[in-house]
């Protein structure tokens, strides 16, 4: 059943109800009004049995210039406050769980509006508003005995693998899976005799098809397409979550979102950025900068002050380069649809060169983009033969996706071409303003800021070094023994693997790390010293299984979205032997690392852990939210919102409208330091990878979300 639905399912059971809805509030009820001001919209929400505690308010408008939407939670007495609203008309309405869409009702800032909530009429429609998580748990994992070769999953696949690669590794690296559109078969496809071959044929759609068929089809034997399958099987003849989802509760009633759709229906929008890490008040009240990756060269920028969306077309330094889809570099889309889409047909939709994944501000309001600028071949001074110090250590000869720079000011784009490939950026805390970025293969890349400034010169302003960890224990780098090869006595040991994945350079020692190891090679945390040159590895222990993006905090814990449905620590404080020297290649520290649930519902086998799959991690340095500083964010991709680690509990900050919230990154801004909970926030945007999929189905476009602590439900 999907959502249009059961709103249609339940018009007679609400008909009565909005006769009463949204009435201001007449004389004799004066005594539940709650305080507002102009630009405010306030009441009360009732239901059955009272006040309802823990529901949205929603008001959204399409009188601004792009479509407008304000989300604010109940206090235990049902009352709510929607604040500093634009002039505009709004429709209004109440969501929550257990309850279905009330009617939507005109109101304008500056009124009470109280409202009765609409329970729903069955387990069964009520379920169609849970989060992602609830209905992705139903799938099923292969017991124990299925691997190890016995059976058709490859030998080299351990449970372990299967769980990272239905985590937050794969198909969930790119979409929500149990949101309504993936837990159910598009009837475009046809009719199959199992689910098993419907899923055979909805991944093999659009220009993902053929990396999603080799993923699933090739390395994992097909195999999955068995599970998937009885899970939307088990869907259709009505098999319900087996948990609901819990209201917010405390602090997480005092939430504020505000969103804006930015973007295109087409377009999805890996990213936003709206300020430096560093120095949070740059670009106070500013626009935000959008990554559309493989999807457009068109940034989307909003300027949230106008609620104004506008883009620059990114260009490339080669007007002859190609498009960023397919290897050696970006494997993951290709120029032409392997098969029709549910949606768009045989239509190209995705057309890209600059391939922008990632923005970074720096303190003087200029933004660093992870960019392609050119094809995959390096310039001559990248490749062996060239005298630039890095390359005669180690040279490289292709990069899929360099730097690039823009400043607001002028809109002048400049092209800083790198040797090593980039994925995101980060600046250090030096006084060079050295740039690190991911992506970077089987070296550490880095762009002195300061230096291209002086010269303009990108290839005096870059270095890089392999990542070779001290087994020789000298302190120093010395001659190696390669990926691969067995330990060599007196020799270092070079590692590999899909290189580092999430940057985080150190506040305070100057060292950087990394999540490594994502998709290939072994996972986990690396440090890298800019001194030495030497590297530490980290490896996740087993019953951690991996780890994707991931953030520093002040005091030098690094923390990861684990793959095991928990945020993951690791304290390398905490490390009781040498971090040198023959023993020291992964597993050397066990005692550093620690483990955190996610909330939400596990997949059975697996009651005490979470299915969530977070896709990225990041660290409040200077509560930017309101949380406090030093809080650990993660996104939360599989219950609509985020999940941070407060005083050891987990706080769900959930965006509601539209379903299927999926962000792939997160950034605080400070607008005003002294403006109390309205001068900070959080930002973030739908990075998912087909906004079709969400609520609103064809048509939906990306928004760009803004989410606020304040110190209670009614603060205005």
């Amino acid at each position: 059943m999907s959502l249009r639905q059961v709103l249609f399912s339940t018009l007679g059971a609400i008909g009565i109800a909005a006769m009463a809805v949204a009435v201001p509030a007449p004389a004799g009820a004066q005594q539940a009004a709650v305080q507002i001001d102009n630009d405010d919209i306030g009441g009360v929400v009732t239901g059955a049995n009272g006040p309802e505690a823990g529901v949205w308010v929603i008001a959204e408008t399409t009188e601004l210039p792009t479509k407008y939407a304000k989300i604010v939670v109940t206090d235990d007495q049902g009352r709510y406050v929607i604040p500093d609203l634009p002039n505009a008309n709004y429709q209004v309405w109440v969501r929550g769980y257990g309850l279905v869409d009330s009617p939507k009702v005109r109101a304008k800032p500056g009124q009470q509006l109280n409202l009765t909530a609409v329970p729903a009429p069955n387990e069964r429609v009520a379920a169609q508003y849970y989060p992602a998580i609830y209905w992705y748990a139903m799938m099923k994992i292969p017991p124990e005995k299925d691997f190890g070769g016995s059976t058709e999953i490859p030998k080299n696949i351990t449970r372990e693998t299967w769980r990272q690669r239905m985590g937050n590794v794969d198909c969930i690296g790119c979409h929500q899976l149990g949101q309504e559109s993936t837990r159910t078969i598009p009837a475009q496809f046809g009719e199959f005799k199992t689910g098993a071959e419907a899923w055979m044929r909805r991944i093999s759609s659009g220009q993902t098809g053929e990396f999603m068929v080799n993923r699933i089809a090739g390395q994992l034997s097909g195999v999955p397409f068995k599970y998937f399958g009885d899970w939307t099987d088990r869907v259709a003849k009505g098999e319900l979550p087996k948990s609901k989802p819990p209201r917010p509760q405390g602090v997480e009633r005092n939430v504020v979102v505000t969103s804006w759709e930015w973007g295109t229906e087409k377009q999805f929008t890996h990213d936003l950025i709206s300020s430096d890490r560093r120095y949070p008040t740059v670009n106070s009240y500013g626009p935000l900068y959008g990554s559309p990756e493989y999807s457009s060269d068109e940034m989307p920028i909003l300027d949230p002050k106008t609620h104004k969306v506008t883009f620059f077309k990114m260009p490339v330094a080669d007007p002859n380069a190609p498009e960023s889809f397919g290897p050696p570099f970006h494997a993951s889309a290709i120029a032409k649809p392997t098969q029709p889409s549910a949606y768009w047909g045989e239509e190209k939709i995705w057309s890209q060169r600059a391939n922008n994944h990632n923005g970074m501000f720096d303190k003087n309001g200029r933004v660093w983009f992870a960019a392609a600028v050119r094809g995959f071949d390096n310039p001559a001074f990248c490749k062996k033969g060239s005298d630039h110090p890095s390359a005669k250590v180690f040279p490289l000869e292709q990069s899929g996706r360099q730097v690039a720079m823009l400043d607001p000011k002028t809109m002048k784009y400049s092209f800083i071409d790198t040797c090593f490939g980039t994925h995101h950026p980060q600046f250090g805390y030096d006084a060079d303003n050295t740039l690190w970025l991911s992506g970077t293969g089987v070296v550490a890349g880095w762009v002195n800021t300061k230096v291209w400034d002086e010269t303009g010169d990108a290839a005096k302003a870059q270095g890089w070094a392999p990542f070779v960890l001290d087994t020789s224990g000298n302190g120093k780098v010395d001659e190696w023994s390669e990926p691969g090869q067995p330990a060599q006595a007196g020799k270092d040991m070079r590692i590999a693997g899909s290189g580092p994945y999430a940057v985080m350079p150190h506040p305070t020692d100057g060292s950087v790390w990394y999540t490594l190891n994502i998709f290939a090679g072994t996972p986990g945390f690396l440090r890298f010293d800019p001194k030495t040159k030497l590297s530490e590895f980290y490896a996740i222990p087993k019953d951690g299984i991996g780890v994707r993006g991931g953030d520093i905090d002040k005091n030098g814990v690094v923390w990861g979205s684990g793959s095991n449905g928990t945020l993951i620590s690791f304290d390398r404080r905490k490390c009781k032997g040498p971090l040198n020297g023959p023993a020291a290649t992964g597993n050397h520290c066990p005692e550093g690392f620690a483990y955190y649930k996610y909330p939400g519902p596990a997949f059975e086998g697996f009651e005490n852990g979470s299915a969530e799959a977070s896709y990225y991690t990041w660290v409040d340095h200077h509560n930017t939210v309101g949380l406090g500083e030093n809080v650990p964010i993660s996104t939360a991709n599989l219950n609509d919102g985020f999940a941070a680690l407060k005083d050891g509990q987990m706080i769900m900050l959930r965006i509601p409208y539209p379903l299927s919230f999926f962000a792939k990154g997160l950034d605080g801004r400070i607008d005003d330091p002294n403006a109390g909970w309205k001068g900070r926030g959080l930002w973030s945007t739908n990075g998912d990878r087909t906004p079709w999929l969400k609520e609103g189905g064809k048509g939906a476009k990306p928004r760009a979300v803004h989410i606020q602590m304040r110190p209670d439900p009614l603060a205005h």
